[in-house]
């Protein structure tokens, strides 16, 4: 399996914007320590975490033109908040472009952003890997989540959804019917 990450990583490497890129290596690795952390399998975090973000290497517009071209189904919030579409988009071009075929990987990628309610472990690393890699630029209250997620993931997660439905609804951005779901299911839990 080391060979074919490190041929995904090449081929990323190529289409991904070096940005991108940097922060694709960073939830690759938070969430190989956060399997490590877990006891979760360490080559499906690696995985996941490399191909997450696989599905933005053009433009929105161009991401949602591939959708429709490659028949996947998008829901109403995803085609109005054009920044969902990569995360269904990626787990497409994950198995077919880069050979994944283990749907735990898949589901991974394809919640990495919203998030669902009972989330199994791997879903909770790589969402959780996405927000707080350190690559990301420093947010109210992320570190403690990065804290919160080495010591209790399920309240990292719902730290998390709820931090980004703050977010967007102060900035009077509409708010993904799955992530208020992830909130109040980790909320409840937690």
């Amino acid at each position: 399996m080391k060979e074919e990450l490190t041929e995904i990583r090449k081929k990323l490497s190529k289409v991904l914007k070096k940005e991108r890129f940097e922060h694709t290596i960073g939830v690759m690795y938070t969430a190989a320590s956060l399997a490590m952390r877990y006891g979760a399998d360490m080559e499906q975090a690696l995985t996941a975490g490399l191909l997450h973000d696989c599905g933005k290497f053009c433009s929105a517009k161009d991401q949602l033109k591939l959708c429709e071209k490659k028949g996947i189904e998008l829901t109403e919030s995803e085609r109005a908040m054009p920044a969902l579409i990569h995360a269904k988009l990626g787990a497409y071009l994950a198995r077919h472009e880069y050979g994944i075929k283990d749907e735990a990987v898949l589901n991974a990628i394809t919640y990495h952003t919203t998030g669902r309610p009972d989330m199994t472990m791997l879903e909770k690393i790589v969402y959780i890997a996405d927000y707080i890699e350190p690559n990301r630029k420093e947010i109210p209250g992320l570190a403690e989540v990065r804290r919160l997620a080495f010591a209790d993931i399920d309240e990292a997660v719902c730290r998390s959804a709820g931090a980004t439905t703050r977010y967007l609804e102060s900035g009077g951005k509409a708010v993904d019917p799955m992530t208020i779901r992830t909130y109040n299911f980790y909320k409840k839990e937690g």
